[in-house]
């Protein structure tokens, strides 16, 4: 016979497990990196309701862009893909939010062109992409780690 322990939260506990970030993720290969797996930095901990919809948005793009460049060898960056009109991908060179709804991209396009992004967060609308990196470039440049970092809220650029 099993014996089996049951564990009775608090209101107030149950009201905090309620707010606080779920995620879940499948993919078709096993061995494929799941976000959901990974230890949250201490802004993905807190509370979603103390946040503005923008630096939530931001604070969780930051991590699907950092799960996305370990995935890359180092002849990609990271990429964004546009959706609508004729703007192409762009290369993520800056992330930042304005509260209290828009999320804003900074970046490079295809041609070399200096480009900025801002979205409002009803719209976000994202695809990352790998683009190969500059020739005279020795090292891909990777932004998602310099981004988590602050989400650690060691020297955190997000409050």
């Amino acid at each position: 016979m099993t014996k089996t322990t049951m564990q009775i939260d608090t209101s107030a506990e149950l009201l905090e497990n309620d707010i606080l970030p779920k995620r879940h993720e499948v993919h078709t290969d096993p061995d494929a990196p799941d976000l959901s797996n990974d230890v949250l930095p201490k802004a993905l901990s807190e509370s979603a309701a103390q946040k503005s919809p923008a630096q939530w948005a931001y604070e969780r793009i930051i991590m699907y862009i950092q799960n996305f460049e370990q995935q890359l060898d180092n002849d990609h960056e990271i990429g964004l893909g546009l959706t609508g009109g004729n703007a192409g991908v762009i290369r993520i060179e800056g992330l930042g939010y304005y509260d209290p709804d828009i999320v804003t991209y900074y970046g490079t396009n295809e041609a070399g062109v200096k480009t900025q992004l801002i979205q409002h967060v009803t719209q976000l609308n994202v695809s990352l992409v790998a683009s190969p990196k500059h020739i005279d470039q020795p090292e891909p440049k990777r932004i998602g780690f310099r981004l988590a970092k602050a989400l650690d809220r060691d020297g955190d650029v997000t409050s």
